[in-house]
């Protein structure tokens, strides 16, 4: 396929954002549909057959609003007024609302980040992912391989203060210390970004996840029965 982003897409979001005014945006909303919106669809486009091969549950709807992001900011419970993100993404999960499993690719003036995980996981979640690890559940083993037997993406999530768990092993701990847990690759490599082998790049590094995922999906449908 041919090259989705480009130099215009990161200015766009740059000045839009640094200027954060609704008259400048209409002006130039033109360029937003085409060097922001367009590519985010094409890239949302390109990736859906791979990623149904991943997870055909997934709901994938390639337009703003739908796996693409919008770049109005909802700051009504920020201290931050900002009228415009300056980070857009598409998102790929399997119902719209709720703190599901994801894989997620997100573009900014600094670079972008893809990987899969939670944006925000619930306590439930959180808690069946813990007794599967704890348990030596296969599904984590595969998952903790697939994560060990890999270099590109780091494990994330905000950490409780002191472990919960300071009798298991370091490894574990860093699965289990987390109160919400995703997998992501940062990148600032604005070649790769602006080139024609971005989807197949996504798309190696969510077959890489994949086991983690799975993993993921394994504790959601067990955190009723703990």
């Amino acid at each position: 396929m041919t090259a989705l982003f480009s130099q215009e897409t990161v200015n766009f979001l740059t000045e839009n954002r640094l200027r954060n005014d609704k008259t400048w945006f209409e002006a130039h909303r033109e360029q937003y549909h085409q060097y922001v919106i367009a590519p985010l669809v094409s890239l949302t486009e390109a990736l859906t057959p791979a990623l149904l091969e991943i997870d055909g549950r997934l709901i994938i709807s390639p337009k703003s609003g739908g796996s693409v992001s919008r770049i109005w900011r909802d700051a009504r419970f920020s201290k931050d007024k900002s009228l415009f993100r300056d980070s857009m993404w598409c998102s790929f999960l399997r119902e719209k609302n709720g703190g599901w499993p994801e894989f997620f690719f997100v573009i900014s003036p600094e670079g972008f980040l893809y990987g899969c995980g939670y944006y925000s996981a619930g306590a439930a979640s959180m808690e069946s992912m813990r007794e599967l690890i704890t348990s030596g559940d296969n599904s984590f083993r595969a998952a903790l391989a697939s994560y060990e037997g890999q270099k590109l993406f780091r494990l994330d999530g905000e950490k409780y203060k002191k472990s919960r768990w300071p009798d298991q092993p370091e490894n574990l701990r860093e699965w289990l210390d987390r109160k919400s847990i995703c997998f992501l690759r940062e990148d600032r490599d604005f070649d790769l970004l602006y080139s024609d082998r971005l989807a197949d790049t996504l798309l190696e590094g969510y077959r890489t996840l994949t086991p983690i995922y799975d993993f993921l999906w394994d504790a959601e449908g067990r955190k009723n029965a703990i």
